[in-house]
């Protein structure tokens, strides 16, 4: 059988496996036993073995369930609603008013919580009925929740980019110090077009709220307190040397508690339940990884990475016409695929043509998650979508419509990023080069 219709098979195969309900983590599996017995029959068994246990036997994924954890006692917690107090006195008075705080108490949660799901839920539980009650058009609102959520994806620390991490063997300090820049570009990016618009649309907004006193303005800090001590706990023991990945994880798990426990918003039930979403979530992500692993190993024996990779360099392609070309592949993969089964299976093709191209890797990796974050708010899997259908009741495709301008700014942002790739790279040059 000759490569094409391989590939074609086995491509037919993936879809047929995950359009029948098949988990994704055992449709790669199955994927990967195709396409050992037509290429290396009776060997499959011993390197599924070896495979699955070597995917998940990596110190760095450690991280990874603490992180989710962590995110899941927080979710539980009245940090929401403390976030959403303590944002609006200090962005009432800017053009577009509150809707900032769905952008800023975005960008705060996903620096403790690691998930873009996570995030936009419970952001969106409280800032929503706020924005309701105050007057807000829904379809801004929404949209500005939609795309901010992403922001869970790429602010430190990112449960997206350990998993690449792992599935690449790049630092994960470094993808964290790459994450910071672009965060900062987005979150800017998206304040910017909320300004245009509400200075467009003056109808749809509420009457100027009165400045906040001095007395609200420090009330309002002592509810971000927390919040921000959180943060600077986590990544700044990372950033600052004092722990890794893995202990910072620790670290944000033991400060979560804390808070969750002064605040009276975290009892037994709720910590059981945050332990069971955690274990959930890591053996999901862990069937994936183990899959992909298995997948990835299978592809080598067949040979298509490598023709691929020798295709494209043959084709003269500059980095910026690869980058394009990728961009289109991955937006149209995350209409069907959710964010980590993008990374974990594409990882292992798409990786060598990039490297061979003269991209650097931690870059890619930013690159990648701000892809992925488009395919968090395009349906019809959007996980972003889901999570704001059950808060709101809205339709799929309707809330997508409202997101849409939050999507082709993720575009923008991605075109940015490659036009001047410092953005993420100065920070870990700088601090972890010294």
């Amino acid at each position: 059988m000759d490569l094409l219709t391989l590939s074609i098979l086995l491509v037919i195969t993936l879809f047929g496996f995950l359009l029948a309900g098949l988990w994704v983590g055992f449709s790669l599996m199955a994927v990967a036993l195709v396409a050992m017995e037509l290429t290396r029959p009776g060997l499959a068994g011993a390197v599924f073995a070896t495979k699955v246990w070597g995917s998940l036997n990596v110190w760095d994924l450690t991280a990874l369930p603490m992180f989710i954890w962590m995110g899941e006692i927080l979710f539980r917690s009245r940090l929401s609603s403390d976030l959403f107090r303590g944002l609006a006195p200090f962005v009432r008075r800017l053009p577009g008013g509150l809707l900032h705080a769905n952008i800023l108490g975005c960008a705060l949660f996903a620096a403790v919580s690691g998930s873009s799901a996570a995030t936009t839920a419970t952001v969106g539980r409280m800032s929503l009925p706020e924005l309701k009650a105050r007057g807000y058009d829904p379809n801004i609102a929404i949209g500005t929740l939609a795309g901010a959520g992403t922001f869970g994806f790429l602010i430190p620390p990112s449960i997206i980019l350990i998993v690449y991490g792992a599935a690449t063997e790049q630092s994960i300090a470094r993808l964290f110090l790459a994450g910071v820049g672009p965060g900062i570009l987005l979150a800017g990016l998206f304040a910017g077009y909320v300004i245009f618009w509400s200075l467009l649309n003056r109808d749809k907004l509420p009457a100027p709220e009165p400045a906040p006193t001095w007395a609200a303005r420090w009330d309002a800090i002592k509810a971000l307190g927390p919040t921000v001590l959180l943060i600077i706990a986590v990544i700044g023991s990372i950033y600052g040397g004092l722990a890794s990945p893995t202990e910072a994880a620790v670290i944000g798990v033991v400060g979560a508690l804390l808070i969750s426990g002064f605040s009276g918003g975290l009892d037994w039930a709720s910590t059981i339940s945050s332990l069971r979403g955690a274990a959930i979530t890591t053996c999901m992500i862990a069937f994936i990884l183990a899959g992909a692993s298995f997948l990835t190993v299978a592809m080598g024996y067949t040979g298509i990475p490598r023709l691929l990779a020798q295709w494209i360099g043959t084709q003269g392609y500059s980095q910026y016409t690869l980058l394009a070309a990728l961009l289109l592949f991955f937006i149209v993969l995350g209409f069907f695929l959710d964010g980590i089964s993008i990374v974990v299976l594409t990882t292992s093709i798409i990786l060598p043509m990039v490297l061979a191209a003269g991209i650097d890797p931690i870059w890619f990796g930013i690159f990648l998650v701000l892809v992925v974050e488009m395919s968090q708010i395009t349906p019809p899997v959007g996980f972003n979508l889901f999570v704001l259908q059950s808060i709101t009741g809205r339709g799929i495709f309707q809330i997508a419509r409202m997101a849409l301008p939050f999507f082709l700014i993720l575009v923008l942002a991605t075109a940015i990023l490659s036009f001047f790739p410092e953005i993420a790279l100065w920070l870990p040059n700088t601090m972890l080069n010294r």
